[in-house]
């Protein structure tokens, strides 16, 4: 087993765990920054609409719209946090520094949208790529930057912590620590041990655990599975937020048909045509995503039919194609036309309100733990997230955890001992086993935690998802550890953590809805 030594090892290579490694690198840091995949596999690359550029004197409003979106449940410090610093984090680094090409007008200024849940337009995006164009830009800076080591393909397993990895037994005695992880190489099928004064979650979201998610593959919640097994704090978890508007067609995959459409006067009809959102709220389709995602379930759960439709006939072909280009594209390659035909639309799982509970530092409450973007939960989001927070929140909780933790590593000390070596299993699992078990999982979760609970659903789903761990931990037991296994393991982990949560919470709110026994 090979050791690496860093300052900081950040998990996850999104915008927040790129940002992190950015600011912590320039104040001299050494950084170990780990991928699942390429350095653009990340949810972040995958945001549409935008991100929020409030420059009005009054950002009260913006505050308001936060909590009104989260059904009245965001904590009051993060709101106020994300309010007066999220600006500056966007004009210092995306404008200032990067000059991400953002849209403008014919006079050169910034051209704003305005999406669900915003009571004014107060978005700045590029195109229908927004977050693509902010990651890559990211990347290219990083690529440039001294102190950052990327390692593609390489895969926390778990946290090293004092309590479980150290051989001296009176480390079992002080305060829960973390002080790295073992990662596996999925090159070389090899599991290595990197030791770090500061160890960063920004492993993104657990979409992928239910059936129809607009995640990328692999967001199985592994920051949140990883940290329930060392002791942090979760919150929040049975907030699972769907967006109401993933693409929709037999044999096709799902993708995030931007709620920016519906901001430039897109509309949601059923099949006969009918503006259904617009008896549910006055904002109509420009609804609070949990308000529009159930509307968007009864109105299937009416019809019997397999979707729903966004209708773009009050948009003109040429803006449509300029402005929402990648929609275009994606749906003419499943043959849907936007310029000519209704989008057709389904919700699915999209982002986690919940996580592991931090400070507005991203401070967990294991020591030298920290969790940013959408692992993390300080309460910003509450039961519910507004649309283009997230890419806000990335950049300001990076910023913040790496200034904190600059200032630790220049005045503290840390026990750094060598972790217990790791011994592999040789057997290698059968890959139809593990498949079927995630196929089992996701299915579960959909079906029975999904947009619309009960306690009965919940309970089937805890005793299906219990069985299935067991399974699962023998798999790990016996066989070689492999990226698919370590995804699995994590999945059901995290699967039965929201469960968890939805059990405990008979109060439906934001996008936890819970309807009684029938």
């Amino acid at each position: 087993m090979k050791t690496i030594h860093t300052d900081c090892l950040v998990i996850g290579a999104g915008l927040a765990g790129s940002a992190y490694a950015m600011h912590a690198a320039r104040s001299g840091l050494q950084v170990e920054m780990l991928s699942l995949d390429g350095p653009l596999a990340a949810n972040s690359d995958w945001a549409q609409g935008g991100i929020i550029y409030e420059q009005s004197s009054e950002p009260e409003q913006l505050a308001k719209d936060i909590v009104e979106a989260s059904d009245g449940t965001s904590n009051p410090l993060a709101v106020d946090h994300l309010v007066r610093e999220g600006p500056l984090a966007v004009k210092e680094l995306l404008l200032d520094e990067l000059g991400v090409n953002f849209d403008r007008d014919d006079k050169g200024e910034l051209e704003f949208t305005r999406e669900g849940g915003h009571s004014t337009r107060r978005i700045i995006h590029s195109k229908d790529t927004t977050g693509h164009a902010i990651l890559e830009n990211v990347i290219n800076r990083i690529d440039t930057t001294s102190g950052i080591t990327r390692r593609s393909g390489w895969v926390a397993v778990d946290l090293l912590t004092l309590s479980h990895n150290s051989d001296d037994a009176a480390d079992r005695y002080a305060p829960l620590t973390c002080f790295g992880a073992y990662v596996l190489d999925t090159a070389s099928g090899e599991v290595h041990a990197i030791i770090a004064k500061k160890t960063i979650l920004a492993s993104g979201g657990l979409g992928q655990v239910f059936q129809h998610s607009t995640n990328q593959l692999g967001s199985v919640g592994h920051g949140i599975a990883m940290c329930y097994r060392v002791g942090a704090r979760l919150i929040d978890l049975e907030y699972v937020q769907f967006h109401p508007t993933a693409f929709y067609k037999k044999n096709a995959p799902r993708f995030l048909i931007t709620e920016a459409l519906r901001g430039e006067g897109a509309v949601l009809v059923n099949a006969a045509g009918e503006r259904f959102m617009d008896g549910q709220h006055p904002r109509g389709s420009l609804a609070p995503r949990d308000i529009v995602a159930r509307a968007i379930h009864q109105e299937l759960a009416t019809s019997g039919e397999p979707c729903v439709y966004l209708d773009l006939s009050a948009l003109k072909p040429e803006f449509i194609n300029d402005r929402f280009p990648s929609i275009a594209a994606r749906c003419a390659e499943h043959g849907v036309d936007v310029t000519k035909e209704r989008i057709p639309v389904v919700p699915a799982a999209h982002f986690s309100c919940g996580g592991v509970h931090t400070d507005l530092n991203g401070r967990t409450n294991v020591q030298h733990l920290n969790a940013i973007g959408e692992t993390a939960c300080t309460g910003l989001h509450g039961a519910n997230r507004l649309a283009s927070t997230s890419l806000l929140e990335c950049l300001t909780s990076a910023k913040f955890a790496a200034l904190a933790d600059v200032a630790d590593i220049a005045a503290k000390q840390f026990r750094l001992p060598d972790p217990q070596t790791w011994r592999n299993a040789t057997n290698e699992v059968d890959p139809t086993l593990v498949r079927q078990d995630l196929q089992l999982l996701l299915s579960t979760m959909w079906n029975y935690a999904g947009i619309v609970r009960s306690p009965k659903r919940l309970t089937r789903a805890r005793r299906i998802l219990l069985e299935l761990r067991e399974e699962i931990q023998s798999f790990y037991r016996t066989y070689r550890v492999t990226k698919d296994l370590i995804e699995l393991r994590n999945a059901v982990q995290t699967a039965l953590l929201v469960v968890h949560a939805a059990s405990l919470n008979p109060v439906s709110k934001g996008c936890h809805y819970v309807v009684e026994e029938v």
